[in-house]
């Protein structure tokens, strides 16, 4: 049974709903459906599942994109009405005929939903009914067929494939023991007959290996025989590398220079590298040569494919309405085009379904042709998912938590190797430069050398650590460092974790633990600008882990993505995209470099156009 039946257009305006449902949803699953699919591009599966406190919902829903109409149906998940689709695209055409844009009741259409309603369970009901008596006849004929067909090939071909066959194998046993010599299988294969020699070829000789042990033996005495004329009491040390007619180094040791009790006399160099990019204004370069050259092309390939006169006669006159045909082509050559800038394959055709289902029955204007409109259409959609859906002003958050006497407590999660400490560092810094006092956290109790790490950026940029060395429980730790900030009056606790792999179960419960027992203010996800598929396992797997070990109905997942060695991809920025539409969570940072300046904001619209190019 239905739960709910409403149509309204795409600006949000209700024309219609079904009174004689009318029942008290729990939740918003509307509401849900709208922020998490319709707006972010998700609509190409035209069905969402919504999950409330004591009930389960299915959602389906249509467009008529000509009219900006959506029409969804809102039922219990555990029913799966069969009717529901058939339903949802009689009412779209029945609507659409009485559709005026001026008028914003529809009482009157009731009666016909009534009607539409009873004919597509009728329909239902007979698909029940004919299902059960037309398997078992199709099933007894296919395999009467397949009998058949098996006897008559057994009886024609089997002297022939049983040959064949025979010959294969030998073949195959030949090539893939390609020690024994050719000679020596054709004496096997005459003394032991057609049966038994594929198995007498794959067997291996074990004189023969002991004879190559023996040769390979006395070749390694003879090796280290000669090797062993170097006079072992010589001290091998490491020689400077000259290049060309350049100065030798007197130093190759850079490292700081380390006092008798271990401390590192570290320089403080922060205060001299400026000011971050965060704080600078990205300049954005016109690339309309690259795009007017794109669409040269793409015009040459319609007037090759359509002919000069069919194509300037329908790019005056219009198109009448677009199907799925018209799009498929622009769309699968958009689709190749993301996954070369590193998209996410199944992002990319999730993405392509959403521009299809929001095009498809939309008339074509006059003189625009289908590929420009379906490329508008998509940066369209790339700019929606891209832009936050909410604040991601990190001083304004620091400044609020600041009033109400607590740190502000960022945690720094991700893989191994990803750069997260050094991110850190460069946040750091940005936050030092706005007069925010920072401490950090080394919860990093895993990694060898990850406290000392640490230290010598906390060091450099001359700012207070909490550290309790290694084998401790991170969770405790970060506690404790919060503790100590709340005491010493810092705005801004940054907590370093250990990387860690999306599969490693008792890591991630550790992170768990510690993200439900602290609550931090901001989970940053720290992820490489390099990675491509994996990009959507990572983030996916991680917020499942968050979720299912958290111990409050409400966990805290994932809220923002920092992006790391951005310099290093040229065009590829596709990873972005993957992580965006894959969490919902915003890129906040771009790490662009190895010094603490190299911290950036992301730009839309910069992306978006190097996505598209």
């Amino acid at each position: 049974m239905l739960e709910q039946l409403l149509i309204f257009t795409r600006g949000g305006l209700i024309l219609w709903t079904c009174k004689e449902l009318g029942n008290a949803l729990k939740g918003s699953p509307i509401d849900t459906l709208i922020r998490s699919c319709l707006l972010e591009e998700r609509s190409g599966a035209a069905s969402y599942n919504y999950d409330a406190s004591g009930a389960a919902y299915s959602l389906k829903w249509t467009f008529h994109n000509e009219l900006g109409l959506v029409f969804v149906a809102v039922y219990q998940r555990i029913l799966h009405l069969l009717y529901v689709d058939d339903l949802l695209a009689m009412l779209k055409r029945e609507f659409s005929e009485i559709y005026d844009p001026k008028r914003t009741v529809y009482d009157d259409f009731d009666e016909t939903f009534r009607q539409l309603r009873m004919e597509a369970e009728a329909r239902a009901e007979e698909l029940k009914k004919s299902k059960p008596m037309t398997k078992p006849v199709n099933n007894s004929k296919r395999q009467g067929q397949v009998q058949n067909v098996g006897f008559e090939g057994g009886n024609k071909k089997k002297g022939g494939s049983d040959g064949g066959d025979a010959k294969s194998r030998k073949m195959e046993n030949g090539h893939t023991n390609g020690k024994i010599s050719t000679d020596e299988t054709k004496d096997v294969v005459v003394t032991n007959g057609k049966e038994n020699s594929s198995s007498n070829i794959g067997a291996f000789d074990v004189n023969k290996l002991q004879k190559l042990r023996s040769k390979g033996g006395k070749k390694t005495d003879t090796l280290v025989n000669k090797g062993s004329t170097v006079d072992p009491k010589k001290k091998i040390t490491k020689k400077n590398r000259v290049w060309d007619d350049s100065p030798t180094e007197s130093k190759l040791d850079f490292t700081d220079p380390v006092d008798q009790n271990g401390d590192e006399n570290a320089v403080i160099v922060a205060a001299d590298e400026g000011e971050s990019m965060m704080d600078k204004e990205e300049i954005v370069s016109s690339e309309s040569e690259t795009e007017e050259d794109e669409e040269m092309e793409d015009s040459k390939m319609e007037t090759k494919k359509k002919g000069w006169f069919s194509s300037m006669f329908q790019s005056i006159a219009g198109k009448a309405n677009l199907e799925k045909a018209d799009l498929e082509p622009a769309l699968k050559a958009l689709k190749d085009r993301l996954m070369t800038k590193n998209v996410a394959e199944e992002i990319a055709e999730k993405l392509c379904e959403s521009v299809a289902a929001s095009l498809e029955g939309k008339k074509l204007a006059s003189f625009t042709r289908v590929s420009s409109t379906v490329q508008t259409a998509m940066e369209e959609a790339l700019i929606r998912i891209l832009t936050p859906r909410r604040s991601i002003d990190i001083l304004r958050d620091v400044h609020a938590a600041k009033e109400q006497r607590k740190p502000y407590v960022v945690v720094f999660v991700g893989v191994n190797g990803v750069g997260k400490s050094t991110n850190l560092a460069k946040v750091a810094y940005w936050l030092l430069q706005h007069n925010v006092s920072v401490m950090m956290a080394a919860c990093d109790t895993f990694r060898s050398g990850a406290v000392e790490q640490l230290r010598t950026h906390a060091r450099r940029l001359q700012i207070p650590i909490f550290e309790k060395g290694y084998e401790k429980d991170p969770a405790i730790v970060a506690k404790e460092a919060i503790q100590e900030a709340t005491r010493n009056g810092s705005d801004v606790v940054l907590v370093d974790t250990a990387g860690r792999m999306q599969d490693n179960e008792p890591l991630m419960r550790a992170l768990s633990k510690l993200v439900n027992l602290n609550s931090p203010d901001l989970v940053l996800f720290v992820g490489e600008a390099l990675v491509g598929n994996d990009a959507v396992d990572q983030l996916s797997k991680f917020n499942q882990k968050l979720a299912d070990l958290s111990t409050s109905p409400n966990p805290r997942l994932i809220d923002g993505i920092l992006l790391t060695k951005f310099d290093t991809i040229d065009d590829k920025v596709g990873a972005a995209l993957s992580m965006v539409y894959i969490s919902g969570a915003p890129v906040m940072f771009v790490g662009c470099g190895q010094s603490y300046t190299d911290l950036k904001k992301l730009n839309v619209k910069s992306i978006v156009k190097t996505l598209l190019k």
